[in-house]
C-alpha cells in the first residue's frame, strides 16, 4: 500500500509538472532576436528594428492582450509587421464577432510603431468576416498590403516594403506560380531596384520564389514552429511542408535573400504546442 501511495504521489507530481510545462509553453511569450546584415541598407538605417507578429489566431495573452503589447513596447521597434492568420477560421467560424477583439489589439499596436499587415490562409477561409476586419484595420491606421508596395521612411532614408496576399485567396492549384505572378507585378512597379526590399508573406515554403525576385529580407510564419519541436530535429509537421519541415523557425538563406520564420503566437486546429513557446520575433537590420 505504501509503495502504491508513493507511486501515485510521484505520478501526480509528474502530471502536475507536465501540465504546468505545457501551459507555460503555450501561454508565455518568448522573444527571439536576430540581426540581418546587408550592404544594400542605407547606413543611416543601421539598427532599424522590426517586430514581427505572426499567427495570432485570435489568441489572448493577458487582459486585452496586454502581455503581447507590453512585449512589443519593450522591444522598441521602428515598425511592426503582422504576417497573417490574425484570426482563426475554426473559432471565428463559430463566433463571427471574435475578430473584433483581435482587431483592437492590432490597432493598439499602432500606438507603439507603424503597423503593416498581410493576410494568411485563415483569412482566406473567412470571406464573410475578412472585409470587416480589413476595413477596421485600415480605418485605425494599419497599412494593409494586398500584393502592394509601400515606402517606409525614417531618419531621412527609406526601404521598400512589399506585402504579398496569401495565395489561398487566388484559389489556384499552383501557389508558387500565384506568388511568382504577384511578386513579378511588384517588381515591375518598383523597377529601379535600388532600395533594400522587405517582403511580408505568410508562407515560408515559397522561399525560392522570393529569392528569384531579389528580395533582401522576408518575414514569414504559417509553420507554427512545426507544432512539436524535437531536440536535434526541429519541427515535426507544418502545413504545406509535411513531416520534418525545412522552414519552421529562425533564419534561412537562399542566394542574397534572408527569410525569418516566426513560430507564431497562437494555436489553431491543434490546441497546444510542445517545446515550442509562442514567439515574438525582433529583427535588427545592420549595414555591412
Amino acid at each position: 500500500m505504501r509503495r502504491r501511495a508513493v507511486c501515485a504521489l510521484l505520478g501526480a507530481v509528474l502530471l502536475g509538472t507536465l501540465s504546468v510545462w505545457i501551459w507555460r509553453g503555450n501561454s508565455v511569450i518568448s522573444v527571439s532576436a536576430y540581426t540581418v546584415c546587408s550592404d544594400r541598407l542605407p547606413p543611416a538605417l543601421s539598427g532599424l528594428r522590426i517586430a514581427q507578429v505572426s499567427d495570432l489566431h485570435g489568441a489572448v495573452f493577458g487582459a486585452r492582450n496586454e502581455a503581447l503589447l507590453r512585449a512589443l513596447r519593450e522591444a522598441r521597434p521602428d515598425l511592426i509587421a503582422v504576417t497573417g492568420d490574425l484570426i482563426d477560421s475554426y473559432r471565428t467560424g463559430r463566433d463571427p464577432d471574435l475578430w473584433q477583439d483581435t482587431a483592437e489589439t492590432v490597432l493598439r499596436m499602432t500606438e507603439i510603431a507603424p503597423v503593416y499587415y498581410v493576410t494568411g490562409n485563415h483569412e482566406s477561409r473567412l470571406r464573410a468576416v475578412y472585409p470587416a476586419l480589413e476595413e477596421t484595420l485600415r480605418g485605425g491606421g494599419v497599412t494593409v498590403l494586398r500584393n502592394q508596395a509601400a515606402v517606409f521612411s525614417i531618419r531621412g532614408e527609406s526601404i521598400r516594403l512589399w506585402g504579398a496576399d496569401d495565395p489561398a485567396f487566388a484559389a489556384a492549384a499552383d501557389e508558387a506560380a500565384t506568388m511568382d505572378r504577384a511578386l513579378q507585378t511588384l517588381e515591375e512597379a518598383d523597377s529601379d531596384g535600388t532600395a533594400f526590399t522587405l517582403l511580408l508573406s505568410h508562407r515560408p515554403e515559397l522561399l525560392e520564389v522570393y529569392a528569384a525576385h531579389g528580395v533582401d529580407l522576408v518575414l514569414s510564419g504559417h509553420a507554427h514552429g512545426g507544432q512539436f519541436r524535437l531536440p536535434g530535429l526541429g519541427g515535426l509537421i507544418a502545413p504545406g511542408q509535411g513531416l520534418l519541415p525545412a522552414y519552421t523557425s529562425g533564419l534561412y538563406r537562399s542566394g542574397g535573400t534572408v527569410m525569418a520564420v516566426s513560430r507564431g503566437l497562437g494555436n489553431s486546429l491543434f490546441p497546444f504546442r510542445v517545446n515550442n513557446p509562442p514567439e515574438l520575433v525582433l529583427v535588427t537590420l545592420e549595414t555591412v
